[in-house]
């Protein structure tokens, strides 16, 4: 991998802090804890929405802290690109 994300990384990896961090933007999150209360509501859930086994403030704060941007910024990069292509195959 290029960015080395998930190294020594043993239970919430760059793809659940992505569906979480997507989950806070779509939902109109003011914070992480508006976004953890949130989580935590829907507990019974966030297991089959790729959350990971538990989302805690304290920890997702480190994570975004240690997790640089960069990662998601060429994913979200690529997708766009995807997109575009997609959007022009259709004309």
């Amino acid at each position: 991998m290029k960015y080395e994300g998930d190294k020594y990384v043993k239970y919430f990896t760059c793809w659940n802090q992505l569906l979480v961090m997507m989950f806070g933007q779509l939902s109109n999150r003011d914070n992480l804890r508006d976004l953890t209360n949130t989580i935590t509501a829907h507990s019974s859930k966030i297991y089959h929405l790729g959350f990971g086994n538990k989302v805690s403030r304290s920890n997702l704060s480190n994570i975004n802290e240690r997790r640089g941007p960069k990662i998601f910024e060429d994913f979200a990069y690529r997708m766009i690109d995807i997109a575009r292509k997609k959007d022009y195959q259709r004309f």
